[in-house]
């Protein structure tokens, strides 16, 4: 196992920090795409088991937030230069979750949020399959994440098949 890199702790801290941002650099760019949700989201046919609309913000916070952990877990393990796959694959995969908001809340394409969320699913269990040979934690920090992801793949297909006109 390589060492990890010597930084220092205002280096960490400030490790943490950029991770932080960056995970909820995404998770403004989704919720700027989610500006109408709400009002969108009332409108639609959903499921009996389909979470009240106000659940969404506490939930993805929690997340976004243990996504940037697990990130800077990685980080502080090797640095960038030496995680260079993991850390862009995690990158790769919270773009793809800021993409979903824009398809299915602006755009009302129920087939392709499904599609991306399936592709969002698979690069959050390559990720959390990267970061377990880095650092264990980091994988497991993700673990809510994918369970979540995974619900919002069967609600998201629920919902669009619900919903033709709406959902296109």
């Amino acid at each position: 196992m390589e060492s990890a890199p010597n930084f220092s702790r205002r280096r960490h801290a400030i490790g943490l920090a950029a991770w932080l941002l960056v995970s909820f650099a995404a998770a403004g760019i989704g919720a700027w795409a989610s500006a109408g949700a709400p009002d969108f989201y009332r409108q639609l046919d959903r499921p009996a088991w389909a979470p009240p609309s106000w659940l969404f913000g506490p939930v993805w916070t929690v997340l976004y937030a243990l996504q940037g952990v697990a990130a800077w877990l990685v980080w502080r393990e090797r640095g960038f230069a030496r995680a260079p796959a993991p850390l862009s694959l995690f990158l790769v995969q919270l773009a793809v979750n800021a993409l979903w908001s824009w398809i299915f809340f602006v755009w009302h394409r129920g087939d392709l949020a499904f599609a991306e969320v399936l592709l969002l699913e698979a690069l959050i269990l390559a990720t959390m399959a990267a970061f377990w040979r880095i650092r264990p934690l980091a994988a497991g920090l993700l673990v809510p994440y994918a369970l979540w992801v995974a619900f919002a793949s069967m609600l998201t297909y629920s919902v669009w098949q619900r919903n033709p006109t709406l959902l296109g």
